[in-house]
């Protein structure tokens, strides 16, 4: 066997073995997703407790509790980015049917999440400290911020697939070996099978500044209930700067455990595509065509459930519902 078919068969084993994989860990997520809920439920009110409680420490000048802050905020942060969330979903989808370099599957994740952090400081201090509203309407004002987040989604979603169907263009010419005529027998063109890749706009980068913007925005104008829960605390005892920390760590945690979350669907991404290199350029443009589209409809269909499932507005506040 000759190291390019020994190279071909251990990708198609690989790819295989990523497909098995993917299955069976959307099998046992189907079957524990509720009980899954339930944890992360659990586990998250029990952290906003703490949470609280090194704030109320660092009220009775018990200022350790600041170290325990922003530890606990961190280690929020990422527990936060494990369970379910818009973010992940959103860096998910869009990673693993767009090709993107390196640096910007982890770029974008990684200032997406820190927007989060950002928005929720916005939200509070313009609300809260500047308007002085009170609970209710913060939790008023929450809601139309989370609508407004899941239009912001599916409004993505549409603009990937308006960008991928206009982009689209039928082969039109074929790619010429570069090696002067007569020292190759080879011609590359769409059927020649020889396994690089010949396809325009295989090898390229998908994503725009615009696009790039667009993840950024839709991960991060959602802010995360955690944050905004310490920053009313903390403005409430009459030390805001602190809870500004706090929210600012705690999107540095989310921000490093969904970077490396692109990470692995990169990798992911790019395993399973190593079954397609012997395809013709038609055939990848359209199965790229094809990724798109279908990321494009996961993200509208997603955000019409966060659409139809934002927490109702609260009378007394958000951090009543959330267990403090």
């Amino acid at each position: 066997m000759t190291a390019k078919a020994l190279n071909r068969t251990l990708s198609l084993s690989g790819g295989m073995i990523l497909l098995v994989l993917a299955a069976l860990a959307i099998i046992t997520a189907y079957q524990h997703w509720s009980a899954f809920i339930q944890w992360c439920l659990s586990v998250q009110i029990t952290l906003h407790r703490y949470l609280v409680l090194y704030l109320l420490q660092i009220n009775n000048a018990q200022y350790s509790g600041g170290i325990w802050l922003l530890t606990g905020s961190f280690i929020y942060g990422v527990l936060h980015a494990i369970g379910p969330g818009h973010g992940k979903f959103i860096v998910t989808t869009y990673l693993s049917t767009n090709n993107e370099t390196p640096f910007v599957s982890r770029a974008v994740p990684f200032l997406g999440s820190l927007m989060q952090g950002l928005t929720a400081i916005a939200f509070v201090f313009i609300l809260s400290v500047l308007l002085n509203l009170s609970g209710g309407d913060l939790s008023q004002s929450r809601w139309y911020v989370e609508k407004l987040s899941a239009l912001l989604i599916g409004a993505f979603g549409m603009f990937i697939i308006w960008r991928a169907v206009r982009g689209y263009r039928p082969a039109k010419m074929q790619i010429k070996s570069l090696v002067p005529a007569g020292q190759s027998g080879h011609q590359h063109d769409d059927q020649c099978g020889c396994g690089h890749n010949h396809g325009v706009g295989y090898c390229g980068r998908d994503g725009s500044w615009m696009t790039h913007l667009g993840v950024i925005v839709a991960i991060g104008a959602r802010p995360c209930s955690g944050a905004i829960m310490i920053l009313l605390f903390s403005n409430a005892l009459g030390f805001i700067t602190w809870g500004i920390m706090a929210v600012m760590t705690m999107a540095l945690g989310t921000a490093l455990s969904i970077m490396t979350l692109s990470v692995a669907v990169t990798w992911a991404r790019d395993g399973i595509g190593k079954l397609y290199l012997t395809r013709s350029p038609r055939h990848l443009r359209m199965l790229t065509l094809a990724l798109k589209v279908v990321g494009g409809i996961l993200l509208i269909l997603f955000a019409c459930v966060l659409f139809l499932t934002v927490i109702p507005v609260s009378a007394n506040g958000d951090y009543i519902a959330a267990g403090c």
